[in-house]
């Protein structure tokens, strides 16, 4: 049996948004972020983001901005 802290940070919903804004130590950008719960989601995806400053995640259509 595993115990689960109380003290754990809770996860936010999957795909919940359809904007989400990066900064640099958040590199490298997926979609899923890694704050959010999985168990209700799409497969975890990489976007490239540096080159434009935006992506589009395939799965979800969720938009990304690097913001600094």
């Amino acid at each position: 049996m595993v115990a689960v802290s109380a003290a754990a940070p809770a996860k936010t919903p999957a795909n919940a948004q359809k904007t989400y804004e990066v900064s640099r130590a958040d590199l490298p950008v997926s979609c899923p972020l890694p704050d959010m719960m999985l168990w209700n989601s799409h497969p975890k995806v990489y976007l490239s983001i540096e080159a434009t400053g935006k992506a589009k995640c395939p799965y979800c259509g969720a938009d990304f901005l690097l913001v600094d």
